[in-house]
């Protein structure tokens, strides 16, 4: 499975890219269809169903991608922000944008994609079916949704690691820390806080007090090999397959839906626009994720009641 050969967190380069649209084996790939009878008649067949989301999702609960043009916190993308050495450079500004992000989260409500998936799953679930999101989110609106079955694979942004004990816990305060309040504005104009070191947010474990950082895979971090172990069985075992509101362009989730594909079961794609695996799929359905999403996961006539 391709999990095992990309386990670090990255954005796809261009020669990834070019791959991911080459259709596999050479052979000519048809256009997607965009059919809905089509897509619902596998889905109510469908025993093990892999649903993959990304930030698209999120996006419709009005929640800041940092992705694209304005796509900025401050005069940086998130990729600047998200990685082990800008938090060693500058550990006040990097808890300034996880701060701001979760002060948003905290204002932010799941969306009509959510709860479908979240209701989706329920219902399948007492018919011995089973529906597992495998999330790039780190938000947790599909928790709040209702979803049972996540993998989040990128870490939570309400969890935090003690850089040194390790202790990795919950951590729901607002604001996280004194200092940090009312900190974190995203205009360009803002000027860093400036926070001491020893005033963010720290380990509460019995004589630590070391420096938390938030518990979310940063660029260039390995992903966790047991939450990958688990998504690499969902993937090789799933009989239909979604990819909701992802752009397919961060490593290694972009490589998990046409792997899934290369071996013959159907993908169906839902999002705004085409991504560079989009060729690479049996259906796409273009439009927000909160208006496609839950006619294509409701009560097929052929479940039982």
């Amino acid at each position: 499975m391709i999990v095992r050969q990309f386990t670090c967190r990255g954005l796809i380069n261009p020669q990834m890219c070019a791959q991911l649209r080459k259709p596999p084996g050479g052979q000519h790939m048809a256009r997607p269809s965009s059919d809905l009878a089509a897509f619902r008649e596998i889905f109510s067949k469908a025993k093990n169903i892999a649903i993959i989301t990304g930030a698209g999702v999120s996006a419709e609960s009005g929640v800041p991608t940092f992705r694209g043009a304005g796509g900025y916190w401050r005069k940086w993308q998130a990729q600047e922000l998200a990685t082990p050495e800008a938090f060693s450079r500058n550990p006040s500004r990097v808890w300034e944008f996880y701060h701001y992000r979760r002060e948003v989260m905290l204002t932010k409500n799941p969306n009509p994609a959510h709860l479908a998936i979240a209701e989706c799953e329920e219902r399948l679930s007492k018919q011995g079916r089973n529906v597992t999101v495998v999330t790039q989110n780190i938000d947790e609106l599909h928790r709040r949704a209702g979803s049972k079955n996540i993998l989040e694979i990128h870490g939570s942004l309400f969890k935090t690691r003690c850089m040194s004990c390790g202790h990795e816990a919950a951590n729901y305060k607002s604001p996280i820390c004194a200092a940090l309040k009312g900190k974190g504005a995203p205009d360009k104009d803002t000027h860093d806080a400036q926070i001491p070191v020893n005033e963010l947010p720290r380990c509460e474990q019995t004589d630590c007090h070391g420096l938390l950082r938030p518990a979310v895979v940063w660029f260039g971090e390995t992903l966790d090999s047991d939450i990958l172990t688990h998504a690499e069985k969902v993937l090789d075992s799933c009989d239909l397959c979604l990819v909701v509101g992802t752009s397919s362009v961060v490593y290694p989730a972009a490589m998990f839906a046409p792997q899934v594909a290369g071996r013959g079961v159907p993908v169906a794609e839902f999002n705004m626009e085409n991504t560079p695996a989009t060729m690479r799929f049996k259906f796409h359905f273009h439009g927000p994720c909160g208006t496609t999403l839950p006619p294509a996961l409701a009560r097929h006539d052929t479940e039982q009641k």
